[in-house]
């Protein structure tokens, strides 16, 4: 199939409607029919502030995370119109590519 990748940048300590953005996402992706997501937690990064957010040994809150999706045209649509709609402000990178199962490609 062809579609894109969508990844999404936040960090541990923001969130949405009370929960961790990132979870968020991955809910919303899952409510909305989206076939499967991964939430990647990095060590470290910075974002457009320039500051260095990085996992601590007591803290988490600033740790960066990243949630990864391979979409179609129209689930890709849906999701960033989702977005949109809660007013959620989020750092994405979306790229064309093709993509299925082992066999099919």
């Amino acid at each position: 199939m062809l579609g894109y990748q969508l990844t999404f940048f936040t960090q541990q300590d923001r969130s949405h409607k009370g929960r961790p953005l990132a979870q968020w996402l991955v809910d919303e992706a899952r409510a909305i029919g989206i076939g499967g997501a991964t939430l990647i937690p990095a060590a470290e990064g910075f974002g457009h502030d320039k500051k260095m957010r990085s996992v601590h040994f007591f803290e988490l809150t600033e740790q960066p995370v990243q949630v990864v999706l391979a979409v179609t045209e129209a689930e890709s649509k849906r999701l960033l119109a989702r977005i949109k709609e809660e007013g959620v402000n989020i750092f994405v990178i979306k790229t064309p590519i093709e993509f299925g199962m082992t066999g099919e490609l």
